[in-house]
């Protein structure tokens, strides 16, 4: 049986998400970040390498990387759901947001986290100027904008269409959820589709069930 390693207040939400939408069954082993640091504890590293999650094993496999695994279960298990039509406009566009989630979104969104964190940081009083100055400027000069654009970018997707590849949902919108959740949480005035779309996705019974079982997610 499928087993998913995971995280509180991680990306794997997004595996039970779509394990529960397919109704595969699955074991679910939990792990719980180090409340000091919220790093993930060195117990992964025992599934995996670089001791991250989402992390799933199914028989002899250990797959890694959120994208990578709702690949496989949707290819392995989804008996041709949550994926358009191959070679369709919707297919293409549900692969382009499979793969812009991680690899051009979140790293602005992370930046953000950690800028923020920066210009809280505890540090001797005649320092503290200096570093807030570093991260104001990286902030407005860089992190802002580019997030500004995504946003925009998001928010003019979700004006032609339901979800993400189209009107009916797909792998998309579970690699996508992450993000908007951190777009929501952090971005002030988020635009009001995309919090509709956080609304309509925790709204679903199968995301409901997956907290049920996870936990409830709280973006990092």
């Amino acid at each position: 049986m499928l087993t998913v390693h995971h995280l509180n207040n991680s990306r794997s939400q997004r595996v039970l998400w779509l394990l529960e939408e397919l109704a595969v069954p699955y074991e679910l082993v939990k792990y719980e970040r180090d409340k000091k640091t919220m790093l993930a504890p060195p117990e992964l590293q025992k599934i995996h390498p670089l001791g991250k999650s989402p992390v799933v094993t199914d028989g002899g496999m250990t797959i890694a990387e959120s994208g990578c695994i709702l690949e496989y279960i949707v290819e392995t298990y989804g008996e041709g759901k949550l994926l358009p039509a191959r070679g369709s406009d919707d297919y293409w566009r549900a692969k382009y947001f499979t793969h812009y989630a991680e690899g051009s979104l979140m790293p602005f969104l992370l930046m953000k986290l950690v800028f923020g964190r920066v210009r809280s940081a505890p540090v001797p009083f005649f320092i503290k100027p200096i570093t807030k100055k570093i991260a104001s400027q990286v902030e407005d000069s860089f992190i802002h904008p580019n997030l500004e654009r995504a946003v925009a970018f998001i928010d003019g997707e979700l004006a032609n269409r339901k979800w993400f590849a189209g009107d009916e949902l797909s792998i998309a919108d579970f690699q996508m959820l992450y993000p908007m959740e951190a777009i929501a949480a952090r971005w002030p005035n988020a635009p009001k589709r995309l919090a509709d779309w956080v609304e309509r996705a925790h709204a679903r019974p199968a995301y409901k069930r997956a907290e049920e079982r996870g936990g409830k997610n709280e973006v990092v």
